[in-house]
């Protein structure tokens, strides 16, 4: 046990604990030990789950849920650090830390407990208390992670036009609970974690909140310092500003990153998308996601070992029968 945290690679450590032999029991020995962690209490212990999380993911956890360590950002900017199972529902200790001029130290007062698969609490708990022990050391993130569904659906506005709203709602409680129960990861390789797709809708709360997305003409191939010329040579500034006019080219990807497995990739969509009947909307967007998944395999596939046509196969499957049930 000490010699796993010796090794510094992931590689290194995939290979040793390989040649191990007796998987099982070496399983259940690093169950046991994450199982001791999983309440830290400082960053030194977050970092011990996190190796072990690393570790279980290289042997399997076998009968156990595979649980995947994440130091994120909470909504102050702070660290937290949680696990999460593969339909992304958080277990055990979820933490947000204090920066102090010692270190890092739990903020107890917005940390919860979510308990486990095996022992399931009802809602989360609030843990007492106000802040724990400071240390100096850096939070450690999960450098390999489970087979998980590759395709996030994520927002990045939280507003949209009220023709919009009923696919908003069944993006987030049909489509993407589809995809983390139907898609099949553990079928099209480990070197993708995530193809996170940000779907921003335009908007019109009132005059000093809105975003109506006007989309570019992909053949220009605009790049960010030229939108704003361009908007201007379609519309006055007043118009600009009245209507809160935003150019931008319907899909913009960003690169992958082989450390984290992730690459990002942004759809806008325009008022006039949302003005169109409901399931028009899904069956267009249902397109726009395909063609950016498709996009991103094509960038990537002489790049990275992955089935990239099984994935695109499994996701256009959910994605059309997402599209023929009725809201």
């Amino acid at each position: 046990m000490n010699k796993i945290f010796e090794i510094e690679s992931i590689d290194a450590l995939r290979e040793y604990l390989l040649g191990k032999g007796d998987s099982n029991a070496l399983r259940e020995q690093l169950y046991a030990e994450f199982l001791k962690y999983s309440m830290y209490g400082d960053v030194q212990e977050w970092n011990v789950a996190v190796r072990l999380c690393e570790a279980l993911a290289i042997v399997g956890w076998g009968e156990h849920e595979p649980l995947e360590a994440v130091r994120g950002r909470w909504f102050n900017g702070n660290p937290e650090t949680y696990f999460v199972n593969r339909d992304g529902i958080p277990r055990f200790l979820d933490a947000v830390w204090s920066k102090r001029n010692a270190g890092y130290a739990i903020d107890y007062r917005l940390s919860f407990l979510h308990g486990s698969a095996e022992n399931p609490l009802a809602k989360p708990v609030r843990l007492d208390g106000t802040v724990g022990e400071c240390l100096d050391v850096a939070l450690c993130n999960q450098r390999n992670w489970i087979p998980k569904n590759p395709i996030r659906i994520v927002r990045g506005l939280a507003n949209c036009y009220e023709g919009s709203k009923p696919v908003v709602e069944s993006i987030e409680k049909d489509l993407i609970p589809s995809l983390n129960r139907s898609m099949r990861p553990e079928l099209y390789g480990c070197a993708i974690d995530a193809i996170v797709i940000n779907v921003s809708f335009s908007y019109y709360d009132n005059y000093h909140c809105k975003t109506n997305y006007v989309i570019a003409d992909e053949s220009l191939k605009l790049k960010q310092k030229d939108f704003y010329p361009k908007l201007l040579g379609m519309y006055t500034e007043k118009e600009i500003e009245d209507n809160g006019y935003y150019l931008r080219n319907r899909f913009s990807y960003g690169p992958f990153r082989r450390e984290t497995g992730k690459v990002r990739v942004d759809i806008v969509l325009e008022r006039e998308f949302s003005l169109r009947p409901v399931p028009e909307q899904k069956r267009i967007l249902s397109e726009y996601l395909i063609h950016a998944v498709e996009k991103v395999a094509e960038r990537l596939k002489k790049k990275v070992d992955y089935d990239f046509p099984l994935m695109i196969s499994d996701f256009t499957s959910i994605l059309s029968a997402w599209n023929s049930r009725e809201l």
